[in-house]
């Protein structure tokens, strides 16, 4: 059985990427992740994404390229992360209960979810390469 995909975004702005704190399942209430969620049927990763943003955090996204490659999410699923730019709204609080931008010195200052945790070294990398301009 093929796993469900799941997308999530490393929105980036001026330096610094969107975190956003999860309410649910109680598991990972409490812990930060980038926001995003399932890919239905028929939808493309970037279709998906850009639904998600909407729903979630009522902002359009640009949607770039991925970071990293797939994640497993237990054995029934996998994460996909893209890099995204906000092209329009401030992202709202719907299903999380905070966001925060961090820098890259500062993702170290959140509890990610397990399935993140690889992805913020990548990160991490990626923001100072570009703020560095070589990026």
């Amino acid at each position: 059985m093929e796993p469900v995909a799941v997308v999530g975004a490393a929105v980036l702005r001026e330096g610094r990427v969107l975190a956003s704190r999860r309410t649910e399942p109680p598991g990972l209430a409490g812990l930060w992740e980038f926001p995003g969620g399932k890919v239905e049927a028929g939808e493309s990763d970037v279709d998906a994404l850009r639904r998600e943003l909407r729903e979630e955090l009522h902002v359009e996204a640009e949607v770039g390229a991925r970071l990293g490659g797939d994640l497993a999410i237990g054995d029934t699923a996998v994460l996909r992360v893209y890099l995204c730019s906000l092209l329009s709204g401030e992202p709202r609080l719907v299903d999380h209960d905070e966001h925060r931008w961090l820098a890259a010195e500062e993702l170290g200052d959140v509890a990610w979810i397990p399935v993140d945790l690889p992805l913020v070294d990548l990160l991490a990398e990626h923001l100072r390469t570009r703020s560095n301009g070589t990026g």
